[in-house]
């Protein structure tokens, strides 16, 4: 099926040194770059995290030191990658919990501000599996378009398996509405603040904290009773997209 978009979508997949956003870089990424005529465009590149690569991630994704140690650093091909993003959609399998935010972080890290992932319609995937049929995206593949999933762990084959996998359960399920609109509120268990999930929205879009001890509690309490934990995360080691979200809403709630 082809999708029907009003804006170009591109699906992308991250290979990195680590899954924590705030301390880990990105290695290797590959897009596809969808346009609503039909038209594709496609790309991988690999930049140099300026570190070591752990041996557990590299056994992962088979990218290691020796790989990247004359690619340039994220932040030298920082605007060139913005470019692709800019005015589109995305896409990627499990990409709104680990994709995105490592992307962000690393664009933040950059100073390219101009890319905002939050005003953009972002569909995952590996929600819209999960939530349908548990499983890898190996079994996806192999579930929905009925082959084998090679080189997986591989940014191109995980980048191009997603974008037919998703065309594959446009076909099968008849609840799913090939819009870009319903695929993105579909595609979130929970309604983030924050790229990396760790302020929700409840039913009534209030902001919540979704970790930790003060879990389910509100935002706005904790500028009142426990303001010392909000200055915590402001000073700790999370995500420096959190970080801006957490600068909104004390400007929000305290007015400074």
């Amino acid at each position: 099926m082809k999708l029907k978009l009003e804006r170009p979508l591109v699906f992308f997949d991250l290979e990195t040194t680590g899954t924590d956003a705030a301390k880990d870089r990105i290695v290797e990424l590959s897009y596809i770059k969808v346009y609503p005529d039909g038209e594709e465009e496609s790309k991988t590149m690999r930049v140099n995290p300026g570190f070591h690569i752990p041996e557990g991630a590299s056994a992962v994704h088979g990218i290691y030191d020796e790989d990247v140690k004359d690619k340039p650093l994220f932040k030298d091909v920082a605007k060139q990658v913005a470019e692709v993003f800019k005015g589109s959609d995305i896409a990627g399998f499990n990409s709104n919990k680990f994709d995105v935010p490592m992307l962000a972080e690393e664009f933040l890290r950059a100073g390219v501000l101009d890319v905002d992932f939050s005003i953009c319609k972002k569909i995952d995937v590996q929600v819209i599996y999960h939530k349908h049929e548990p499983r890898t995206l190996s079994a996806a593949y192999k579930f929905y378009c009925n082959a084998d999933l090679e080189n997986a762990h591989s940014a191109l084959a995980d980048t191009a398996a997603t974008y037919e996998v998703l065309k594959a359960q446009l076909d099968k399920y008849d609840d799913l509405e090939n819009s870009v609109d319903f695929l993105d509120k579909y595609s979130n268990f929970t309604k983030n603040v924050d790229l990396d999930g760790k302020i929700v929205y409840d039913e009534n879009g209030k902001e919540m904290i979704n970790f930790g001890k003060y879990k389910g509690r509100y935002v706005e309490e904790l500028f009142r009773v426990d303001p010392g934990y909000i200055s915590w995360m402001l000073a700790g080691d999370f995500p420096l997209s959190t970080k801006q979200v957490l600068v909104r809403l004390r400007k929000k709630y305290t007015g400074k």
